[in-house]
């Protein structure tokens, strides 16, 4: 992927007097949605936001451009410049925004291009030309390249973490949640196929590169914790042996990783998802279901 320009993208915003930090809580009372709910739509980690609205961190430049995009705000007056409605060049109808605006659309697009060709063989101008826009845009919202990649991964989480949120809500029991998120980390539709090549990229990214890194263990260790919990349950309701749950989890969040990344790398012959799924419910089967 190509370079941004020389624009620092870790730059920050100054608010010694909190005028930046109450324009964005007024953007989210407009939109009527909560903290939470609004980071995912301007592809921010929530923990962030929530530092940054309490004052313990600043923002970034990026992100009160992203902030700005989605509120449908000025950025000049998010920063402290008195509210003006924006008009429509003369002559020329506004731009449609398009659903879940600009900056999700970028990381939709950096998505689906990353799971075809891979990081390093997307370029910005690549993301521009998917998106109808232009390159200069795409780093107005993410300067960076490590930025394109959290936000990336970010929105696998987001929307993988909405689908696992629906299906444990129907589960009966532990042992079917666990089941439900196999078949979530199976992959078998385009979508899980997208999310792994990305996931596939991060590590290698991660393995590199400090910030990435971080993101990686930030990530991964949620995961884990989902499926501890999830063990933990189980053996709470007496459906599962009483195993140690962290150390379970580790290994079967291990053996899924190395099946998946086998149905992605080896023949369509070779191993596929229904020898994958097969393989770790013989793990539950033999390692975790109760007697």
């Amino acid at each position: 992927m190509q370079d941004a320009p020389a624009e620092d993208s870790g730059a920050r915003i100054t608010d010694e007097a909190g005028d930046v930090t109450g324009r964005v809580r007024q953007v989210i009372t407009r939109l009527g949605c909560s903290q939470r709910e609004f980071a995912r739509r301007i592809v921010m980690d929530p923990s962030k936001l929530s530092r940054s609205l309490g004052g313990t961190r600043r923002f970034a430049l990026a992100e009160i451009v992203r902030i700005a995009d989605i509120g449908g705000v000025d950025t000049g007056w998010l920063l402290g410049a008195p509210e003006r409605p924006t008009a429509a060049a003369p002559g020329r109808e506004p731009a449609a925004v398009p659903e879940g605006g600009r900056p999700l659309q970028i990381v939709r697009e950096t998505v689906r291009l990353i799971a075809e060709h891979g990081f390093h063989g997307v370029r910005v101008a690549d993301i521009a030309a998917a998106c109808g826009t232009s390159p200069a845009a795409v780093h107005y919202h993410f300067p960076g390249r490590d930025e394109l990649l959290e936000a990336a991964v970010r929105w696998c989480m987001d929307e993988d973490t909405a689908r696992r949120a629906a299906g444990l809500a129907e589960a009966p029991d532990a042992r079917a949640e666990l089941l439900h998120l196999i078949a979530l980390q199976t992959p078998r539709s385009e979508q899980q196929r997208r999310q792994w090549l990305v996931w596939l990229d991060l590590w290698a990214q991660a393995a590199r590169s400090t910030a990435v890194g971080q993101l990686h263990e930030h990530y991964y260790r949620q995961w884990r914790a989902t499926v501890a919990d999830v063990l933990r349950r189980g053996i709470d309701q007496g459906v599962f042996r009483p195993v140690d749950p962290e150390f379970t989890a580790l290994r079967l969040t291990a053996l899924i990783d190395g099946l998946a990344t086998q149905v992605l790398a080896t023949a369509p012959d070779s191993t596929g998802p229904d020898t994958m799924h097969a393989a770790l419910l013989a793990f539950v089967a033999s390692e975790l279901t109760a007697a």
